[in-house]
């Protein structure tokens, strides 16, 4: 059954001027429900996180002041919103719902959480509506309990995997791949594993041709045991950050490719949704959608 990690809390942590970028993580599960994609049984709420598992992956005092509410006004204008315990809850039951998407994962071979791809958090800074590294954090679990040994990150976001980069930049088990726009934010980048920097403008073909080249003999070079795929539609040429060019028939033919890799070298793969920030909010809801459909058709 695919299992998909969903709380009401994704959607409403933050006063009513801020709450545009969080409205998907609400309307993605009701659409599906309503398309009849899935049914409640697919969905599981997460619990929160245990500040041991966080500390695995992020420093202490940077966890702390998130904690405590005590980070600079300096760090929550980097974070891009105003800090609250609601926020940061909603951050730790993110990273919860990946690990135990990458649990149900192993028993089902591919796991959502509709929320997640932090990726812009580092080990001691939040950043770009990022306050913890979801698939960071569940990537040292596996790590820490001998549930994998070679992990891959697959980071399709528009925007640099830089807080994914920078926290296992001396983790050889994890490799990061990282393919985004070259002029895109952060404007500070960090080393990837693998970087593929893309043009502005890129189009439809040029984008899946670099994707198909490279992935599967990425995937032959590393072995991975298990994969993280960040799933961004912010490459989608609606998008106002984002400065690609991709239709939604390329998001889904990306899509379609990375899970066909994974299903053809029995990789499991769970799959947070990363950005989207298209003007229209029914162009995002219908683009990450299509990733869940897609999945839905090609596992089950």
């Amino acid at each position: 059954m695919l299992k998909i990690a969903f709380d009401p809390i994704y959607a409403h942590p933050l006063p009513a001027g801020h709450r545009f970028p969080m409205l998907k993580y609400e309307l993605i599960p009701a659409q599906l429900l309503h398309e009849g994609v899935i049914t409640a049984d697919n969905l599981f709420s997460p619990d929160v996180l245990d500040e041991d598992t966080i500390l695995k992956t992020h420093d202490q005092d940077y966890w702390q002041q998130l904690r405590d509410l005590t980070l600079s006004e300096k760090e929550q204008k980097r974070i891009g919103f105003p800090l609250s315990a609601r926020l940061v809850e909603r951050e730790i039951r993110i990273a919860k719902g990946t690990i135990d998407g990458c649990r149900f994962a192993f028993d089902n071979r591919i796991a959502f959480n509709v929320a997640g791809g932090t990726h812009h958090a580092g080990s001691n800074w939040g950043e770009g509506f990022c306050l913890l590294n979801d698939q960071a954090i569940a990537a040292n679990y596996l790590l820490n309990n001998d549930l994998a040994s070679s992990i891959l990150i697959i980071d399709l976001d528009v925007h640099q995997g830089n807080g994914t980069a920078q926290i296992f930049e001396n983790e050889p088990r994890v490799f990061t791949f990282s393919m985004h726009g070259a002029n895109n934010f952060p404007s500070r980048k960090e080393t990837s594993d693998l970087d593929i920097p893309l043009n502005d403008g890129i189009e439809d073909d040029e984008y899946l041709n670099i994707l198909y080249d490279i992935l599967p003999r990425l995937i032959q070079q590393q072995k991975p045991d298990f994969i993280f795929y960040l799933a961004g539609v912010d490459v989608l040429a609606t998008d106002k950050l984002g400065k690609l060019a991709l239709s939604k028939e390329a998001c889904k033919a990306r899509d379609r490719f990375v899970f066909e890799q994974c299903i053809a070298n029995n990789i499991p793969v769970q799959v947070s949704m990363g950005g989207g920030y298209s003007p229209q909010i029914k162009d995002i809801v219908e683009a990450h959608c299509n990733t869940f459909k897609i999945a839905s058709d090609l596992y089950f």
